[in-house]
């Protein structure tokens, strides 16, 4: 099933609106106002990793990132992502591998790791949906960015 993000009752990602992909899927929103800068989605397995990386590379001190898996979000994963992603302050982005649903949010510049983020790893032993792991849902108040 393909993400859905919205932001305050309004879906700005998702299938219904036809911007959801593979890969992983990047909302980018200014942190002083909500205001919606970038949307897009990033597939990890047959695509390529450098769209992404230049994205993240984009994103200026001040923004909020929300990200959602679907499908795949690694296998293209090289460690220029991963680190930048780190630094919006994930903290599973290092161990993200083959088919885990992760969501997360964060930021840039807020140098502290984020408390919004979940991540259900890919168990075949464990997977809830034959060879899928379960669905993951993240909701809250996220604060706006202060200087």
């Amino acid at each position: 099933m393909a993400p859905k993000i919205c932001i305050q009752n309004k879906m700005v990602l998702g299938s219904v609106i036809n911007n959801a992909g593979y890969g992983i899927n990047i909302v980018v929103l200014n942190g002083k106002t909500g205001e919606v800068i970038k949307i897009g989605h990033f597939d990890m397995y047959n695509g390529e990793v450098k769209p992404l990386l230049e994205v993240l590379k984009s994103i200026e001190n001040g923004s909020i990132v929300l990200m959602a898996s679907y499908d795949d979000p690694s296998t293209k994963l090289n460690e220029d992502v991963r680190k930048l992603i780190a630094e919006l302050g994930s903290s599973e982005i290092k161990s993200l591998a083959f088919r885990d649903n992760w969501v997360f949010v964060g930021g840039k510049g807020a140098a502290v790791k984020s408390n919004f983020e979940k991540i259900m790893k890919n168990d075949n032993a464990k997977n809830k949906y034959d060879n899928w792991p379960e669905l993951i849902e993240l909701q809250g108040c996220i604060p706006k960015y202060l200087e």
